[in-house]
């Protein structure tokens, strides 16, 4: 019996997290990169787990990420308090504007423009990992690749401590199936301007596959 999903954008993640994981109550699936493919694999993957009789428990979106320089190292962990869909919304001449600010109705939104981790399962995690840095994790649709885009996130978002591409739509997928949702993260790179060659993937990497031992 599985009783945690945990999901991540690309195999390598995958296989990071299982070589640091030997537990059959977890299943580790690769599911695509972006929020928009994230939570549909995610929510398909539930919905055909509950319909074999097998529902899931708790879901868990991980995978390596870019941090912010002063919050979090280079090959750091994280663990995040929320979920944000940092770039959903619209542009103004005043500047974004997010999309809860427009007059959506909650209920359009997934429940809102963030989406809390669970408490208890943070709380667990975090007692786990206790060098591990906590905070919001933003999900953007476009990585942060310059000093003026890391400036105005950071001025929308001043206690984020990371961002990926995944978060928000596995949070949501799990909180329309009523699951406790989570968001582990590993630091390839800080986020700024785009030096491919600053990125430590496999050191991320390696990160998550210690971090791994976490979600036994």
């Amino acid at each position: 019996m599985t009783d945690l999903l945990v999901v991540t954008a690309v195999p390598a993640e995958a296989q990071a997290i299982q070589a640091g994981l030997a537990d059959p109550t977890v299943a580790v699936v690769p599911v695509g990169v972006g929020p928009a493919v994230a939570g549909a694999a995610t929510a398909r993957l539930l919905a055909l787990a509950e319909a074999a009789g097998r529902p899931y428990r708790a879901v868990v979106s991980a995978g390596v990420a870019g941090g912010f320089a002063d919050r979090v190292a280079v090959g750091g962990i994280v663990l995040g308090t929320r979920a944000v869909a940092a770039d959903l919304g619209a542009e103004s001449p005043e500047g974004f504007i997010p999309i809860d600010e427009l007059g959506m109705p909650p209920e359009l939104l997934g429940g809102g423009p963030a989406v809390p981790a669970d408490p208890g399962l943070l709380a667990a995690l975090s007692t786990a990992l206790p060098a591990a840095t906590v905070g919001p994790v933003l999900t953007v649709n476009t990585v942060t690749g310059t000093e003026a885009s890391t400036e105005a996130l950071r001025r929308r978002h001043p206690d984020a401590v990371a961002e990926a591409m995944e978060g928000y739509g596995v949070a949501v997928a799990a909180r329309h199936a009523g699951l406790p949702f989570a968001e582990l993260r590993t630091i390839s790179n800080p986020i700024g301007p785009r030096d491919r060659d600053a990125w430590r993937l496999r050191d991320a990497l390696a990160a998550l596959t210690t971090a791994a031992t976490a979600l036994r």
